[in-house]
């Protein structure tokens, strides 16, 4: 079963590129399929980027808050949320 990660990016995204950001997220997750939403780059809301993975074929989505710092780098806010429906 592929699982997907929806990631809600807040803080200021405009140093990293959403390549970047899905990479990060995949790794640090163990993910096979990563959308993000985020005030830069991805997808605009949940609806959108769960809709994108189950149209790869993802079964078990996961979402997660993250934080992009100053840096460029993403810190995981909080723990995942398995979307079902």
């Amino acid at each position: 079963m592929k699982t997907g990660i929806i990631v809600y990016v807040t803080g200021d995204d405009s140093k990293m590129n959403e390549a970047e950001q899905k990479k990060i997220i995949k790794d640090q997750m163990k993910a096979d399929r990563v959308e993000s939403i985020s005030a830069q780059h991805g997808q605009y809301d949940i609806n959108d980027a769960w809709r994108t993975l189950a149209a790869r074929g993802v079964h078990r989505v996961l979402c997660v808050l993250a934080e992009c710092t100053g840096m460029g780098n993403i810190k995981i806010l909080n723990q995942q949320l398995q979307l079902c429906g």
